[in-house]
């Protein structure tokens, strides 16, 4: 069997295709499934990348990346989370988080290895895994420990095949952001089985109610084995412009770039400096009225869902979605988004996509539009009390 047949389609990406082309054909189908918000890139972020361009930055970059773009990455992470790194030889400008995270696994996998991935998790975790040879193996996170993985179920999955952890935080799908006592047993347990950690930073800067993210790498311990991988496609509204960065231990970012020459040459030159606008200090200084805005949206639509009948919605700390447990209506979370797209037509994402344990779950995006996102409750209300 091929290593494509084996994997399943990303489920976010096919419903969020199949939505845009019934609304295509005229149906009034509400899209909270992929995690994308309604506005486009910011003008600054734009108006970089023009001018960018009118100077001649229209070619290949090297495969690191654009200098400039390595040290806005490399000042952030000194200005936000007190790391310190090398922009010539501990980062590397990259197409994306998933591109980051295939360039991260190529760099610490054998043929044949396991690496850890949550349960639930996203969606092309363990698929892109399996794709590059390795085995994923999902460990249960609790929701009772903030959906952090138990300690005593993490060290029971770690083998002598153990390569590497994925972690998301803050955490997708259930939206929480990850203390330093919920990092710690997973630190430890990496540290004793020398397991490089790779992290999933994405939401890291939408962040509500004042909360903070904690990089992994800034645990003790945890610098030289944690690769941080990190895009704009989230917090910047830059989906289409597939960028980001990774950073980490010298010789895993240069595994990781010899990786990228073969794969793609380099990340996009136009949007490595468009990118260096929006992370710089002036630029997330920009940014700051846009997330406000969806924090209001996300918080908002996540409490209103909370009054609909059989719904249990969990407390969200970051990020885009409303993680919403549906066992309460009598039916499980594929049959519940199923009907719901029928008799409603509002589109999501069931709990299933991200773990099998997550069956009775479904997950809403909650950034979209205010006026969209009061008819998809009403459409949401309506079909759970005529269950």
């Amino acid at each position: 069997m091929r290593a494509i047949d084996a994997v399943e389609a990303s489920a976010t990406v096919a419903i969020a295709d199949a939505a845009a082309a019934r609304r295509a054909d005229g149906e009034p189908v509400i899209d909270l499934s992929a995690g994308r918000a309604p506005e486009p890139t910011p003008a600054f972020i734009v108006e970089a990348a023009v001018a960018a361009m009118l100077a001649g930055h229209t070619h290949q970059a090297p495969a690191r990346g654009v200098p400039s773009y390595l040290h806005v990455i490399a000042e952030r992470l000194l200005r936000v989370h007190g790391l310190r790194v090398n922009p010539a030889s501990e980062v590397v400008a990259t197409a994306g988080c998933k591109q980051g995270l295939m360039l991260a696994l190529l760099a610490v996998l054998e043929r044949g290895a396991e690496v850890i991935v949550e349960d639930p998790c996203f969606v092309s975790y363990a698929p892109t895994v399996s794709l590059l040879g390795g085995t994923p193996v999902r460990v249960a996170v609790d929701p009772g420990r903030r959906w952090c993985m138990k300690e005593e179920a993490l060290a029971a999955a770690i083998g002598r095949k153990t390569r590497a952890i994925i972690v998301c935080s803050p955490h997708n799908p259930a939206g929480v952001v990850h203390r330093p006592e919920d990092l710690g047993p997973l630190a430890r347990l990496a540290r004793a089985h020398d397991c490089i950690v790779i992290a999933d930073e994405v939401y890291e800067s939408v962040a509500w109610g004042g909360r903070r993210h904690t990089a992994i790498a800034s645990l003790p311990g945890m610098r030289e084995r944690t690769i941080g991988l990190m895009s704009l496609t989230k917090s910047h509204a830059m989906g289409g412009w597939r960028i980001g960065h990774a950073y980490g231990p010298e010789h895993l970012i240069a595994r990781m770039v010899k990786a990228q020459q073969h794969l793609s040459t380099c990340a996009s030159s136009i949007a490595q400096h468009a990118a260096s606008a929006a992370l710089e200090a002036a630029g997330e200084a920009r940014m700051k009225g846009m997330w406000a805005t969806w924090e209001r949206r996300v918080v908002g639509f996540t409490r209103d869902l909370a009054e609909v009948p059989g719904l249990r919605v969990e407390p969200v700390e970051a990020g885009f979605y409303a993680w919403v447990d549906v066992r309460g209506t009598g039916l499980g979370g594929d049959e519940f988004c199923r009907r719901l797209l029928r008799e409603e037509q509002v589109a999501a994402v069931p709990g299933s996509a991200f773990g099998p344990r997550s069956a009775g779950y479904v997950r809403f995006t909650a950034v979209k539009d205010e006026d969209e996102l009061a008819e998809a409750l009403r459409r949401i209300d309506r079909f759970a009390r005529g269950l």
